[in-house]
């Protein structure tokens, strides 16, 4: 036996596109992400109500509702920093969701279209 077949070294993964997932899912998935900086839950909403009875758009879909589901935990996170902002914590609480927002956006937004699946952190997943 050789010094190579006794330590075999295991293969590194890669996450690439499936070639089932064409460009418009993986452009509709990233724009379910970045329209969310400025529309809100309305975009992922509306991406995922337009493709939820199409099984060939699964992508498209697990991703809108991966976004709503960002989203409505974002609200809840607005209403409760609202509530905080008599107490003057809530003004910093707002600014850290919207960096929050905007950042996890993006990067959601170039994982997407990669033909990545994206989870979102500390995020309730109602929408499923």
């Amino acid at each position: 036996m050789s010094e190579h077949d006794q330590n075999p070294q295991p293969e590194p993964v890669v996450h690439t596109t499936s070639a089932a997932v064409s460009n418009d899912d993986l452009n509709l998935a990233m724009l379910s992400h970045l329209l969310c900086i400025l529309l809100g839950f309305l975009a992922p909403l509306i991406i995922w109500l337009m493709n939820k009875d199409n099984a060939a758009k699964g992508f498209v879909n697990d991703q809108a509702k991966e976004s709503l589901n960002f989203q409505i935990t974002l609200i809840i996170g607005y209403v409760i920093s609202f509530i905080l902002s008599f107490v003057v914590i809530g003004v910093f609480l707002t600014l850290i969701l919207l960096l929050a927002n905007l950042v996890l956006c993006i990067i959601a937004a170039l994982a997407a279209k990669k033909g990545e699946a994206y989870r979102y952190p500390l995020t309730l997943r109602l929408v499923k």
